[in-house]
């Protein structure tokens, strides 16, 4: 084969870059405990930018709050061309995430509270709340064509509506202070890009500009930035017209390859650097770790599942079209994998508390494990049920 077209097969293939990511999450642990360690930490807490404007941060932080802001706005331009035009556009169907990701935050926090209320690990209730969006994707697109597109959107939808909730949370319960000027600035920012959507402006540029200074409101709002990335990318013009290319398909197709291949391996690399030691262990067995477990794997099963099922009962939504009750089974094991999310909310929850951190994060990596692995293989088993997805 044309080395040309083999490169070009290989980035157009969703599945290659979830093996890619997962690669590059193998080689993070593998510095992270290696000699390589402390000079890769060091790198990553090295302060770069400008004292100008306060737009010096750490890499990690530019990074996490950066680059993750772009995969947002993918994210979010996909979730809007699907309520306009796709599998989102009727209310049952975009009703569904909504209710899925209530139930996926509400039913972990239970959980985990029941396990821990009354210790000194109660303060951490908001850690298993969070589901993945980068991993829980990554690990979605190497089924490839085995579950149905409506399956894949519904995940997206959840997980950008549950880490809203996260967000929310964080601000609400474990920020110590937000800057409410800059929260009204970020307001402006936003009334004057639907400004825009409204006065049919479709030259992207006009909205990129905009969404940078509401990238840097929220930053410096106290408000997890990323968010930025998801509002900018609803202001974006489309069309419900599969004949006309929208500004909001131009930039969707561009940004493809970019955060597939470039800003989810960075991120990947950078937050799995985890390093074990025996003192972690202790996290997997202590009602710390046994409520992280339980609400990752079984709290968003139950949540996210529970709620779907009252909602279709009472007719308010409905499933993703050419889905089963198996692929959601699977959907909401993938949503346990909570990671960097997770870990965020468990620095925050036990500041100065360097132990207890640890074993957070190793109940975490263990929960995010077993919900990969058994929401891969329910999701792989489930194409059985629908022989047609095999056949496209």
């Amino acid at each position: 084969m044309n080395l040309t077209l083999y490169f070009k097969k290989f980035f157009s293939n969703s599945q290659s870059s979830g093996i890619f990511l997962i690669f590059c999450v193998l080689i993070s642990l593998l510095i992270a405990n290696s000699t390589l360690a402390e000079g890769f930490q060091h790198f990553l807490d090295k302060e770069v930018g400008t004292h100008l404007f306060g737009l010096e941060y750490p890499v990690s932080i530019w990074i996490n709050d950066g680059l993750m802001a772009i995969f947002f706005l993918l994210v979010g331009l996909e979730i809007k061309r699907e309520l306009v035009e796709g599998e989102l556009s009727s209310f049952k169907n975009a009703s569904l995430p909504i209710f899925a990701a209530v139930g996926g935050m509400l039913v972990p926090a239970v959980i985990y509270s029941i396990f821990n209320t009354g210790t000194e690990y109660s303060n951490g209730w908001g850690i298993p709340m969070a589901t993945d969006i980068a991993f829980s994707l990554a690990i979605i697109s190497m089924l490839g064509k085995k579950i149905p597109n409506s399956i894949k959107i519904f995940l997206a939808a959840l997980a950008i509506v549950d880490d809203l909730g996260a967000i929310l949370v964080i601000a609400v319960f474990y920020t110590e202070q937000i800057h409410w000027s800059y929260l009204l600035l970020s307001f402006g920012v936003t009334a004057l890009l639907f400004i825009l959507n409204f006065l049919k402006v479709t030259k992207t540029v006009f909205y990129i500009i905009p969404g940078l200074f509401l990238w840097y409101f929220l930053h410096h709002s106290g408000i997890h930035a990323t968010i930025a990335g998801v509002l900018l990318a609803f202001s974006i013009p489309t069309n419900a017209s599969n004949v006309e290319i929208s500004p909001l398909e131009k930039l969707e197709h561009r940004l493809h390859i970019p955060v597939s291949f470039l800003i989810m391996p960075i991120f990947a690399l950078t937050n799995t650097n985890i390093t074990f030691s025996n003192e972690m262990a202790a996290g997997a067995t202590s009602t710390l770790g046994l409520g992280i477990i339980c609400g990752l794997v079984l709290g968003k099963l139950l949540g996210i599942n529970l709620f779907s099922l009252i909602a279709i009962k009472l007719k308010l939504s409905s499933l993703p079209q050419n889905s089963t009750w198996l692929q959601m089974m699977g959907v909401g094991l993938l949503a346990g994998i909570g990671f960097t999310m997770s870990i965020f909310i468990a620095l925050l929850s036990f500041k100065d508390e360097i132990q207890i951190q640890d074993e957070a994060k190793f109940a975490i990596l263990i929960a995010s494990f077993i919900a990969a692995v058994a929401g891969f293989i329910i999701l792989s088993l489930s194409s059985k049920e629908n022989p047609e997805l095999e056949e496209n």
